[in-house]
């Protein structure tokens, strides 16, 4: 059983003076990937040069996230090359989320940096990353101050959501916060112990609390390769984000059932008046119809609210594993 786990609100107030020194620290880097064999021989030449210059101990996870294409092949060639490098090859696509919660289960540092291969998070800004744990913070996420990489579109779908992800949850999502952040060892035990299946990870790490401080930073274009996100994926993963950290769109229909029928009351009154001062009924077939559809409109989409969150039911109550793992590279056992 999963041992219950206290959240405390994110902050982003001043921390406090240095507290901690990454002398004699231990820094994981775990990296999903998902066919990005074109960009991963940059990835490792732009974040092994980082690494270096900051003079920690370090390990890169990556995790496999059932490719198709010879993404397996290139992270074994690095593995090979320095074994530092460790590969996680999971037997088949789970979701970037779910691959992340694995990178995340057998990471070994005091520091664990979660970071996309695209090279869309600088890997510049992991320095910065430390400086800020260094001084007290418990988390320190990239904001994304600038998306002119990015289109129009995504821009505003983005800011959309984090609109309204902010509007029904609880949960405050910091706007244009990615996964890209540094965690101290502490909220990466606590977000272990966090047990669902339908995992939204920007959701979760906000959950956890503790003192997190905001980087800003340019979104640069992505360095090779396509992106596997397209807008009907991004569109079921806002989806997963709200019913994942609010019960609002599945309570909304008491209130809509509610004014509807009050709305219906109010119609039946004015058409006993009406007829009692008029002597005749008002001829209603058109107006029937589109009463009928329109409730019956309505119904669907209460049914399909109240479906989502019992599709989750479901996939939490069948206890499956979070992921499967095929082969492990680099690691004791």
């Amino acid at each position: 059983m999963v041992s219950p786990v206290a959240s405390a609100p994110a902050s982003n107030a001043p921390v406090p003076a240095p507290t901690r020194s990454r002398v004699g620290k231990r820094l994981s880097i775990v990296a999903p990937c998902f066919n990005e064999q074109e960009v991963l021989d940059l990835f490792f030449d732009r974040i092994e040069a980082e690494l270096a210059a900051l003079g920690v101990e370090y390990e890169i996870v990556c995790v496999n996230d059932g490719s198709r294409d010879h993404t397996l092949a290139v992270l074994l060639a690095h593995h090979q090359r320095d074994p530092r490098v460790k590969v996680i090859n999971l037997a088949r696509n789970f979701g970037k989320e779910t691959a992340l919660s694995a990178g995340l289960d057998v990471a070994t540092g005091d520091m664990v940096v979660p970071i996309d291969v695209d090279l869309q998070d600088p890997p510049e800004l992991i320095g910065q990353f430390i400086d800020a744990w260094e001084a007290g913070a418990d988390v320190a996420y990239g904001v994304r101050v600038d998306r002119s990489a990015d289109s129009l579109l995504k821009r505003l779908t983005a800011q959309g959501f984090y609109k309204a992800f902010n509007g029904l949850s609880d949960v405050d999502l910091p706007y244009n916060a990615g996964d890209f952040r540094l965690m101290d060892r502490r909220v990466v035990e606590v977000l272990r112990q966090l047990p669902e299946r339908n995992r939204f990870m920007k959701g979760l790490f906000a959950w956890v609390g503790f003192r997190q401080q905001a980087i800003p930073y340019a979104r640069p274009e992505r360095a090779a390769g396509t992106s596997s996100w397209r807008y009907w994926k991004l569109w079921n993963f806002a989806l997963d984000g709200i019913t994942s950290f609010s019960t609002a769109p599945i309570r909304v229909w008491s209130y809509v059932g509610l004014a509807a029928g009050l709305t219906a009351v109010a119609f039946a009154g004015a058409i006993v008046l009406r007829t009692l001062f008029f002597g005749r009924d008002v001829p209603g077939y058109p107006s029937l119809m589109v009463v009928i559809l329109m409730s019956f409109g309505l119904q669907m989409l209460a049914i399909g609210a109240l479906g989502e969150y019992v599709a989750r039911i479901y996939q939490e109550v069948k206890g499956r594993p979070l992921y499967v793992v095929m082969d492990r590279y680099g690691f004791d056992s």
